[in-house]
């Protein structure tokens, strides 16, 4: 990954590569600033001194994961992939606690135990409003664009705006739709079908094989073109099927004949996410002051194929908006989890509501927090080893340590060493892109 750069004052420069930002760090030119995303900053340098070039960031936004891709812009619109990152949103989280919280008052107020009285008919909701899961969405991207303009001298924004235009794909004549004529065609609902029937035959289930647009009432027998009658198949049930009805074709499988007719009037949750929060946080770019470009999901789906870049949310961030080519996309994917720094809440609760054990009453446990980033070095016993990852304090002081998808666990605090205080964010790499 390229290596964000700081002059003497705190201002940002061009990225660096990593064997760059070593030579520096050798020779006492440089000092770390951050680990991660790992950043240094010069202290015989300033902005003035140094030469820019366009940096675009663009953003893949979804509804439980936003890709993030800062780019090189060349003249002959190549674009060259220094940062990948995948920003991995805490919406399902914030909308459990919540309903937690509103089932404990609800008990509360029905034992007529201790409460706070009920506040939900004085309230009204500003224009705008959106509910806390999706706020959450939008506050926690934007909250990246301007970390990583802090650290890269970052020119313009592209964001995908439109991913699923539901009117045009329930009504496929509408006009003044740009992306529905010519090469653009057809991209968006294929991408949205896709995602509705999770890229598998509905028949028999199928994986990783070509797969076709079903019509579910067939065109011969008056089907129409909505989204609502379509559905994906590989070849042979297609053909299998051909112009049957779906209930004489499924007779002997009821269970998924009624899975395929209760699903296929369903709408996608994902796509009603994103289109939910895709205004506002367009509206929340623009407040940075930088030019947003703003494109639609069937352009970055053509633009993935037409160059060849294998489907992760980060490559489709590089995908995103007008661009010729790619170059230096196999490069390692920054994967950025939202965990919160805590809750005010002193205890657990059972099924029923009622007080279970006792937390803590202070964060901080032998100077280490939830969250920060630590070394352990053990130097003997049954966990010997270097270990680097996100801690969780005990008041025991033996501690446990995330290490990616593996945890470990009884860790001294004698053997841990700070590396990076607690930021709310868990951090670790994904190799997807590179394979």
């Amino acid at each position: 990954m390229a290596v964000f750069v700081l002059d003497r004052y705190g201002k940002p420069v061009m990225p660096c590569t990593e064997k760059r930002a070593r030579l520096l760090l050798e020779r006492g030119r440089a000092r770390v600033h951050r680990v991660l995303p790992f950043a240094i900053r010069l202290i015989d340098c300033t902005v003035d001194s140094c030469a820019l070039q366009p940096l675009r960031l663009k953003l893949d936004p979804g509804s439980k994961i936003t890709g993030m891709a800062l780019v090189r812009e060349k003249d002959d619109g190549v674009a060259v992939v220094m940062n990948l990152f995948e920003v991995i949103h805490r919406g399902r989280q914030i909308s459990e606690a919540l309903t937690a919280r509103r089932s404990m008052r609800r008990a509360r107020r029905g034992r007529k135990t201790r409460y706070r009285a009920p506040r939900f008919l004085n309230r009204k909701r500003p224009a705008g409003w959106l509910a806390p899961s999706l706020q959450h969405r939008v506050e926690t991207t934007v909250a990246w664009v301007k970390r990583i303009c802090r650290w890269a001298p970052v020119t313009a924004l592209s964001t995908e705006l439109v991913r699923f235009d539901m009117q045009a794909m329930e009504n496929p004549d509408i006009d003044g739709v740009d992306y529905q004529q010519g090469t653009l065609a057809g991209y968006e609902l294929r991408e949205y079908l896709l995602e509705k029937w999770g890229r598998k035959c509905i028949y028999c289930d199928k994986e990783n094989v070509p797969l076709q647009v079903e019509h579910i009432h067939a065109r011969a027998n008056g089907g129409s073109n909505r989204s609502s009658n379509l559905g994906l198949a590989c070849q042979p049930c297609n053909q299998k099927k051909a112009a049957k009805d779906i209930r004489e074709f499924l007779k002997k499988e009821p269970a998924r004949l009624a899975r395929i007719l209760a699903h296929v009037k369903r709408p996608l949750k994902d796509a009603a996410t994103v289109n939910t929060t895709r205004w506002a946080l367009l509206n929340s770019l623009k407040s940075t002051g930088l030019p947003v470009e703003a494109a639609s999901g069937g352009r970055t789906k053509y633009n993935r194929i037409r160059l060849g870049v294998p489907k992760t949310h980060a490559l489709d961030a590089v995908c995103v908006g007008k661009m010729e080519s790619v170059a230096g996309w196999t490069r390692p994917t920054l994967a950025i989890r939202a965990a919160g720094r805590g809750s005010y809440q002193r205890t657990r609760t059972d099924k029923y509501g009622l007080p279970r054990g006792f937390l803590m009453r202070k964060k901080s446990v032998r100077g280490f927090q939830t969250g920060d980033m630590v070394r352990a070095s053990v130097p003997s016993g049954k966990k010997a080893g270097t270990y680097v990852g996100r801690v969780a304090v005990r008041a025991s002081g033996y501690f446990n340590i995330q290490l990616g998808k593996e945890v470990v666990q009884g860790i001294s605090y004698r053997h841990c060493t700070m590396v990076q205080r607690a930021d709310g964010y868990g951090y670790s790499f994904n190799m997807d892109s590179i394979m």
